[in-house]
């Protein structure tokens, strides 16, 4: 019979394998993405750049679900390493811009072998990835 601290159980909270999954998978990251000078924040920020090349601190924040209080760090030590600028924007100046740089453009070379060696890292099918992948972002929507 359960009783009502039954809930309170870890075990029967789904945020719990939900924040242990991303730990584990940020520390998988890591060794990879030391080898390339960057944190996990800087990767998907910089995953987000390669992409689009220049987009508002504002839009970048609501890509990757971080405020601005978070980004303007990375953002400042990503532009020191040399890999984006920031600037005004010229059409509203109450944004900023975020633009990748050549020298960013240039380190989507070294990175692009990352996802498939933290992939083969993570003991999923591709089935049971892409299963896991649409359930997360269900979660997010």
């Amino acid at each position: 019979m359960s009783n009502k601290y039954d809930l309170l159980k870890l075990e029967n909270q789904l945020c719990f394998p939900l924040y242990a999954c991303s730990k584990e998978v940020v520390r998988r990251y890591k060794p990879f993405l030391d080898e390339i000078d960057l944190t996990y924040t800087q990767y998907i920020v910089m995953l987000v750049m390669w992409e689009k090349s220049k987009i508002t601190v504002k839009e970048l924040g609501e890509c990757l679900y971080l405020d601005s209080g978070t980004l303007t760090p990375v953002l400042k030590k990503l532009e020191a390493k040399g890999y984006v600028s920031r600037s005004r924007s010229k059409e509203d100046e109450r944004n900023l811009d975020v633009t990748l740089t050549s020298q960013g453009k240039q380190l989507r070379e070294e990175a692009v072998d990352i996802p498939s060696k933290v992939g083969s890292c993570i003991d999923l099918s591709p089935e049971e990835a892409l299963k896991l992948y649409e359930l997360l972002y269900k979660v997010l929507k």
